[in-house]
């Protein structure tokens, strides 16, 4: 056998690896010194005997790509589906509305809570709420009936009662709100053009209710009537105040005002006093009339009954009649000290000496 390294020696996989060399980049096969071809028989057969035969591989199946690409085309499509069913679901929740638009336009709206569906690419879903809302309105300057500037802070429960109208004519729920909130400021420029400010800030008497009423009832009226979709429950004003550069004049106005006031009543109470004096001291003038006519009657009648009885009495006995007369006289005219100038022997002697006929 030649001693060339092209020749087959029996060993297949010698063989190839010799003809091609070691594709894989391993390790470099170091030529190892060959020996005569007696020694190579030798050494060739014990490797023959050591080395069992390659079994060799059956051959694959080939690949069925017509079933492959067909098998990942149902599958692209079940799952596009799948991902635009779940995109086109949407849930509406507890105090809001679910409002649907095709093409912009409103087609429909839902206030159930629970599950819905809508048409793939060509329905949209906007979100409203249907609870109660509060809206802080800005600070506004109205001048009330008697042109006093006051500052206005109130604020607005309300809430949406047509999601369809609103989107339709107000386009979202910021513009619903700016127009609700001209609507207030234009009713509360009426009512309180319409009312003193005393009244306002007058707490015993005060109309901030009938105003809040009427603002209320006006506004929802403004509502209606631009139909808008939503409904005010109650305006509410926190707060009055007076602009700085007014605050000073106007309290100044006000003093002016209540003293003014003031002095009105204390005229008038000294009017009604005198008014009530005058009927009093009347009423006593007429009462004294009344009693002096009265007393007079009385006074008469007892002095005429007087006179009778001393007429009956001196009519009875002249002589008693004439003693008595003359020792009452005696009470009134002689006291401790009294002197008395008469005659010895005249009657009014005799008597008081004791010398009686």
């Amino acid at each position: 056998m030649s001693n060339n390294k092209n020749n087959f020696d029996g060993d297949l996989d010698e063989f190839v690896k010799k003809l091609f060399g070691n594709k894989k980049g391993s390790k470099e096969v170091k030529e190892v010194p060959k020996a005569n071809d007696a020694e190579q028989q030798v050494n060739s057969s014990n490797t023959n005997a050591k080395k069992a035969p390659t079994p060799l591989k059956k051959d694959k199946k080939p690949i069925n790509v017509k079933q492959w690409v067909s098998s990942a085309i149902v599958l692209t499509v079940v799952f596009a589906a799948l991902i635009v069913v779940f995109a086109n679901l949407y849930i509406v929740k507890e105090n809001e509305y679910k409002v649907v638009r095709q093409f912009g336009e409103v087609v429909k709206y839902e206030s159930e809570p629970g599950l819905h569906m809508k048409i793939p690419f060509i329905q949209s879903v906007t979100t409203l709420p249907s609870n109660l809302m509060t809206h802080d309105m800005t600070e506004e300057e109205i001048s009330t009936k008697d042109k006093k500037r006051i500052i206005i802070d109130n604020y607005t429960v309300w809430r949406v009662t047509d999601p369809k109208a609103l989107i339709s004519n107000a386009g979202q729920l910021l513009n619903a709100e700016n127009r609700m909130e001209e609507f207030i400021y234009s009713a509360l420029r009426t009512e309180f053009g319409q009312t003193e400010y005393g009244d306002i800030i007058n707490e015993k008497d005060s109309k901030r209710g009938n105003i809040n009423d009427r603002v209320t009832q006006r506004v929802n009226e403004l509502i209606d009537s631009a139909n808008f979709g939503i409904e005010v429950i109650d305006v509410r004003i926190r707060r009055t105040d007076l602009p700085e550069e007014n605050e000073q004049s106007v309290y100044t106005r006000m003093v002016s005002e209540r003293q003014s006031i003031a002095q009105k009543y204390l005229s008038e109470g000294d009017a009604e006093k005198r008014s009530k004096e005058a009927k009093t001291d009347q009423e006593v003038q007429v009462t004294l009339a009344k009693a002096n006519k009265e007393a007079s009657v009385i006074r008469a009648e007892g002095e005429a009954q007087a006179a009778q009885i001393y007429n009956a009495a001196y009519s009875k006995d002249p002589e008693f009649y004439s003693l008595f007369r003359t020792l009452e006289s005696y009470k009134k005219t002689i006291g401790n000290e009294t002197m008395i100038i008469i005659p010895s022997d005249s009657p009014y002697a005799k008597l008081l000496s004791g010398q009686i006929d």
